[in-house]
């Protein structure tokens, strides 16, 4: 069961931070969440944590509050140096008053007894915090993608830990997160939680191998944690990560594809599912972690179970108890809605340069497959990888050799077989004008034993060269001269779906799925 000490030693620590006085007159801002009051006044903010204990997290006594905060401060200084300052304790003074000490006020002599302690951060622009701006419309691919980067670098530099993680800490994940909704059946339908309990553990049987594959080849490592957007925000102009768990290692020493779940399952939650497509391809494109796209819908269930519980735990805080239950049992709904995902599809999609193909891609990915939408394969894209160099610089005329040209379809059929072999969709955008590339395609469904589906874009020769000469910082090298050539190839019998590129996206979208999904 929960154990919720006593808070009211904290009273008069929160009363002191409260007060305008405390920070020199400037107004002052309270949040709370479940395991913290943050205090917002003037250029700083000044996070306390409460006394409470949970099954995994214990700020049940001073000392492991002081720890905790100068956990939190060295650990987010990995992502967000600039924004934590230190921990500083709140002091009993000899004649009984508080005072806030320095940063870094040694405990023996600090001019009072610490009764608490605090994290110290420079306050952040509010606006630029992710929920807000998800809120109001503000998040965009650009920046889904310069998140992904600064993800994929934060995760790339992490200490590996090899002696955690794998099948027995994910099912620890599972049965924690069904045995504290189990105990709220006033919010948590019994059924809805047992079937969660059941697809988990059926899932976790078939892919326990796999877990431990990924912690034994340096997947899992020290990582944020608590990765969902009101932990993101700009600074400078750069998504930077902040509030990482401090409070247990087993939460935060994860798999780093479980750390990013929480943040797709965000997205995916508020309706925004192209944004987290976009996060994930682009995450896929800098990692090349495909093989871990079979724990996607375990991790995502996880992380929705996580919310759920934790709403619920801190419902009675907030200032809409009724509110906050709601939304615990909408996350149990998408855990178990993620748990058990549609089957894969491959998607093949060809035409001439400037037919749209990347546009229609994107637009298609995430309508298609498990959460968050299908794994978009540019032959544009890993032609530049697997030749080393940045997506934008143009490549010179050898590097579309036929040689080439077959390794580059080579790489796309096998990384295309082990997205659709990992339970994950795949759209595949290249030219694909030659039978044997469309014939290869269709094999790989085949032998992989998922459906199929080829589209052919088409759109007249002004069209298509009126489209490349606007491009502009795109992977593809195809010019006007490009297009006057393909518009030579005599492209036999397809097979295909004939889709004309003209008009907007959305009717462009609409058209394939009336004729071919």
């Amino acid at each position: 069961m929960t154990d919720h000490p006593d808070p009211s030693d904290q009273a008069g620590v929160v009363a002191f931070l409260s007060a305008p006085d405390t920070h020199g007159g400037a107004a002052v801002e309270r949040v709370d969440t479940h395991g913290s009051i943050v205090f917002l006044a003037g250029d700083r903010v000044y996070k306390l944590k409460r006394a409470v204990r949970f099954p995994y997290m214990d700020y049940g006594t001073v000392e492991r509050r002081r720890i905790a905060c100068e956990a939190e401060v060295r650990l987010n200084r990995r992502t967000a140096p600039a924004v934590y300052l230190g921990a500083a304790p709140v002091l009993r003074r000899p004649d009984g008053s508080l005072a806030l000490g320095g940063i870094g006020t040694p405990r023996s002599d600090a001019g009072g007894v610490p009764v608490d302690w605090v994290v110290v951060m420079s306050r952040l622009d509010q606006d630029t915090l992710f929920d807000r701006m998800a809120d109001r419309g503000a998040l965009d691919a650009g920046l889904m993608r310069d998140l992904a980067e600064t993800i994929a670098s934060f995760h790339g530099g992490a200490e590996v830990v090899t002696d955690r993680g794998g099948a027995d800490a994910m099912r620890w994940v599972v049965e924690d997160n069904v045995a504290e909704l189990a105990e709220r059946p006033d919010v948590f339908p019994p059924d809805r939680v047992r079937t969660l309990g059941e697809s988990s553990a059926a899932a976790l049987d078939r892919f326990g191998g796999l877990l431990d594959r990924r912690r034994d080849g340096g997947f899992v490592r020290f990582c944020h944690g608590d990765l969902h957007l009101r932990n993101i925000c700009l600074v400078d102009g750069r998504p930077t990560l902040f509030d990482c768990v401090e409070f247990n290692d087993d939460i935060a020493v994860i798999d780093v594809l479980y750390d990013l779940a929480f943040l797709l399952m965000d997205l995916e939650h508020r309706g925004l599912r192209p944004l987290a497509n976009t996060l994930l391809n682009r995450m896929l494109e800098l990692t090349g972690d495909c093989d871990g796209l079979a724990l996607l819908p375990l991790f995502l269930s996880a992380r929705a179970a996580v919310r759920a519980k934790v709403l619920a735990s801190g419902a009675a805080a907030q200032p809409d108890p009724a509110a906050a239950r709601a939304e615990a049992a909408a996350y149990l709904d998408h855990a178990v809605a993620a748990i058990r995902p549609p089957g894969p599809v491959m998607v093949a999609l060809g035409g001439l340069s400037g037919t749209g193909k990347t546009t229609v891609a994107r637009a298609l990915a995430p309508r298609i497959g498990p959460a968050p939408g299908a794994v978009i394969l540019r032959s544009d894209v890993l032609r530049k990888r697997l030749l080393g160099v940045e997506e934008v610089e143009r490549l010179p005329p050898d590097a579309y050799s036929g040689e080439m040209t077959r390794r580059v379809y080579a790489e796309l059929l096998e990384r295309a077989g082990r997205i659709v072999r990992a339970g994950h969709a795949v759209v595949v955008d290249a030219v694909n004008a030659r039978p044997e590339e469309r014939a290869d395609l269709e094999e790989m469904a085949r032998s992989a034993g998922v459906p199929f589906r080829g589209v052919w874009l088409e759109a007249d020769a002004d069209t298509l060269i009126a489209r490349v000469r606007l491009r502009t910082g795109d992977a593809s090298d195809a010019d006007e001269d490009v297009v006057r050539r393909q518009l030579l190839y005599k492209i036999e019998p397809l097979g295909w779906s004939r889709v004309p590129s003209v008009g907007d996206t959305a009717s462009i979208i609409s058209n394939i799925e009336k004729i071919t999904l």
